[in-house]
């Protein structure tokens, strides 16, 4: 397969660095205080995250330069980062609400995990990353390069650690360009489909693995999907096809790849970031990090995953895991085991609220 190179997406380290004025917004004191009155007025502890509408949070003056970062993610480098939340006096269940709020602006909220909760705290509670259950954002281990099982991918900062938890995106789309330069007797390879673990999370109807390609195009435009620690958990599965030799050999080059540091560009979150981030044309790490002592000063971070109303077709063989491929459909996510009523409902409500459908089939 031959995909040519198109727009912003395939940067490479140097260039996106050079042009932050594209990615990297800050908001004023203005919005910020838009944002605090927001939440001032939306805050009811009665209520479950489920409980509330977009509507509730008035995001002012803050909500344009919010939605061209979102806009800036979507159609350009597929990454952008807002500086400048409100921090100050809000404790992390503010903080989470914020993150939130902001989300039911953009996005139809996806399930994350086992429990089928849909705003993760990352924050190290001492899970093993590299075993058939683990999971990252719950250790302070550092994480190989990876694609989250959505769309999008929102990180908001609350504490950063005493050292360590740098944030690393690649473009996808730039790796694969290289790739086709320098190993394009491999590049086949990464277009066969290979089986991801589900880590023990799967829904009652789904296997503990699913095929699935590293890369694949609709469109004219590249998608992509990686996470080392899923393949290498598959392969000790009963009945996964084992990957051969030249598999391997593929996957190897490719992760080595991204990492490099012509093409791997770094940025440290502070307390008051937002990181976007588009997973199908941005991988993303972070490095190990020591922690604070004090429990309310460790490194912690809200994570929401959304399906965007404006999102792009996705490759057919996206649906074993996204179980939808038309843009402006719910899709994506871990559904996990705990995908009841309330949480259809919210789904529901919040597609009907920006437009989109539940589903394309």
């Amino acid at each position: 397969m031959k995909v040519a190179v198109y727009g912003p997406a395939a940067w490479k380290a140097a260039e996106l660095e050079a042009d932050r004025r594209h990615w990297l917004f800050t908001l004023n004191d203005a919005a910020r205080c838009d944002l605090v009155a927001a939440l001032t007025h939306a805050i009811d502890r009665d209520k479950s995250l489920f409980d509330y509408r977009r509507e509730d949070f008035d995001l002012g003056s803050a909500g344009p330069v919010i939605a061209a970062a979102f806009h800036e993610m979507q159609h350009g480098r597929g990454v952008a980062l807002i500086r400048g939340l409100p921090r100050a006096g809000l404790d992390e269940k503010d903080f989470e609400l914020l993150t939130w709020g902001i989300g039911l602006h953009h996005g139809v909220g996806r399930p994350q995990g086992k429990a089928s909760h849909y705003v993760s705290a990352v924050r190290d509670a001492g899970n093993v990353y590299r075993t058939g259950s683990g999971r990252g954002y719950n250790s302070n281990a550092e994480l190989d390069f990876h694609t989250d099982s959505t769309d999008v991918v929102v990180l908001s900062c609350y504490n950063k650690a005493v050292s360590g938890g740098m944030s690393i995106t690649t473009s996808s789309v730039a790796a694969y360009h290289a790739m086709q330069r320098e190993y394009p007797d491999l590049l086949e390879h990464l277009h066969e489909p290979i089986h991801f673990s589900r880590q023990g999370e799967q829904a009652p109807d789904e296997a503990p693995s699913y095929p699935h390609p590293i890369f694949d195009e609709r469109g004219g435009k590249l998608f992509s999907k990686w996470n080392r620690n899923r393949v290498t958990s598959a392969q000790k599965i009963a009945g996964v096809p084992q990957l051969s030799t030249r598999q391997w050999e593929a996957l190897e080059c490719f992760d080595a790849l991204v990492r490099r540091a012509d093409l791997a560009h770094n940025m440290w979150l502070e307390p008051g970031d937002l990181q976007i981030i588009n997973s199908h044309v941005t991988l993303h790490s972070r490095t190990d990090f020591t922690d604070h002592d004090v429990p309310a000063n460790k490194r912690l971070l809200y994570r929401l995953w959304l399906a965007p109303p404006d999102g792009d077709d996705l490759p057919e063989s996206w649906r074993v895991l996204y179980k939808s491929v038309a843009k402006g459909t719910v899709r994506g996510g871990i559904i996990g085991q705990q995908h009841d009523a309330e949480r259809q409902q919210y789904e529901q409500r919040q597609a009907t609220a920006l437009g989109m459908r539940l589903s394309d089939l």
